[in-house]
């Protein structure tokens, strides 16, 4: 990813009014964003991580503008040029739906900025592993009538225990995933300075565990259950 020199780094940053447009797209890393910023300075590209975590929508708002610099890559055949915008932050009061026309507006073969920042690679061919030799099948336990005499095989975990083990595992991974985020509270609010395959990685999580992010706030809130009426 093309690294801004240190003059352009060493400039205080604006705050400009505007419209940040963003669009989703899938790709083989699966779902990425990626933004337009319109402003009275100019129409600039913004490939935050940040914007990861917003549903597409044109958004209305105040940004603070870090630097502005020009970047290329290759896109099929040739080479794309396109001015960027680094953000250092934003305040957003509204949001609106996308047009068929203005979602079109987006390139058709945008690049995924995971690629740009880790370079791309072939996909590595998988191995196959060798087929072992499978283990003689233990013979069935008979379950006792007496409920009062354990008949679990030694090593072997009954239902509960396995359930528990699982549930447990679930939350170590939790753990290792938000790390100082974890526990979650009933609002977070994302890092996203961290590596940006974590920071999706942390965003679809999220979701699983109903949360949804308030745009204004941006943070992530719990939902809570609905009622049954």
């Amino acid at each position: 990813m093309a690294t801004p020199s240190a003059s352009e780094k060493s400039v205080a940053p604006i705050v400009v009014p505007g419209q940040l447009t963003l669009r989703t797209i899938r790709g083989k890393n699966g779902p990425f964003t990626v933004g337009r910023l319109t402003t009275h300075l100019g129409v600039f590209e913004v490939k935050d991580p940040e914007l990861e975590q917003y549903p597409e929508g044109k958004y209305d708002g105040e940004f603070v503008i870090r630097y502005i610099f020009p970047r290329s890559y290759p896109v099929g055949g040739g080479m794309r040029f396109e001015i960027r915008a680094s953000l250092d932050g934003m305040t957003l009061s509204g949001i609106d739906k996308l047009s068929r026309d203005e979602a079109r507006s987006f390139a058709t073969q945008e690049v995924d900025p995971l690629d740009e920042e880790q370079g791309t690679q072939p996909a590595a061919t998988p191995v196959k592993p060798a087929k072992a030799s499978r283990p003689a099948k233990p013979a069935p336990v008979q379950a006792s009538a007496d409920p009062l005499i354990d008949t679990t095989p030694f090593g072997v975990d009954s239902p509960t225990s396995t359930a528990a083990a699982v549930s447990g595992s679930a939350e170590d991974g939790d753990a290792a995933l938000f790390g100082l985020l974890w526990p979650l509270g009933e609002s977070v609010k994302l890092d996203s300075t961290i590596d940006r395959r974590a920071l999706r990685a942390q965003i679809a999580r999220l979701g699983d565990l109903g949360y949804a992010l308030d745009f204004k706030t941006q943070e992530w809130s719990h939902q809570a259950e609905l009622q049954p009426a």
